[in-house]
């Protein structure tokens, strides 16, 4: 059985051979570093510790494609082995879209973000759906068990370059947009769906979604 649990220090030395055998342009790097865990120790294991958040990619089998956030305290995405990790599923909008599209495919991408830091960690492999409860509880917070995790085999794990993060300021608040003018979701809902109901009441909705199923 899998054994689905946070991360752990011990957990360090999967990370150091999966950042090994990836680690030269998603092929073996093992042959070009002397240290074998130089490579995990400064890039794969921060974001696994630090990360609260990943943004997960699913494709159906007509090429559709679905880009989900996922995020939870540092250290949500749990390791399981050399090459698999474990990500939880936690209340959303419903829509199940991700999990359509692995029913099809089982293809997916991560992009893992640390805030603050410019470079982002990729990784690329094949997913499926996982319900065992006990695999579940592992996962629950404050005593709520997710509904559903997905398993990730690795198939290749690389860092995309700061210039993106450099470009967009992202992490710089000083440079942030005004949202002035910027419609609230509560207001994009009754635009878009032509509800009957008021900013007030449909914000109303959205902030108990938010007290009541955040887990």
């Amino acid at each position: 059985m899998i054994e689905i649990r946070p991360v752990r220090s011990d957990d360090l030395d999967a990370l150091y051979r999966i950042a090994l055998a990836t680690g030269n342009g998603g092929a073996d790097a093992t042959a070009l570093y002397r240290d074998p865990k130089l490579l995990g120790h400064i890039y794969a294991a921060p974001y696994f510790a630090l990360c609260p958040q990943t943004v997960f990619i699913a494709e159906d089998a007509a090429g559709n494609i679905d880009v989900s956030p996922k995020g939870d305290p540092p250290g949500f995405v749990h390791v399981l082995d050399d090459k698999t990790l474990a990500v939880p599923e936690r209340p959303g909008n419903r829509r199940a879209d991700t999990f359509r599209n692995l029913l099809q495919n089982p293809r997916v991408g991560l992009i893992f973000l640390i805030p603050g830091k410019r470079e982002t960690l990729r990784v690329a492999g094949e997913a499926m759906i996982v319900r065992d409860a006990d695999l579940r509880e592992r996962m629950a917070v404050g005593g709520r068990v997710p509904d559903l995790a997905l398993v990730v085999l690795v198939r290749e794990a690389f860092f995309h370059c700061t210039k993106c993060m450099v470009r967009s300021h992202l992490w710089d608040p000083a440079n942030w947009p005004s949202l002035d003018g910027l419609p609230t979701l509560a207001e994009a809902a009754i635009a878009h769906a032509k509800l009957a109901h008021t900013v007030e009441e449909v914000q109303g909705f959205i902030d108990t979604d938010l007290r009541t199923r955040l887990y």
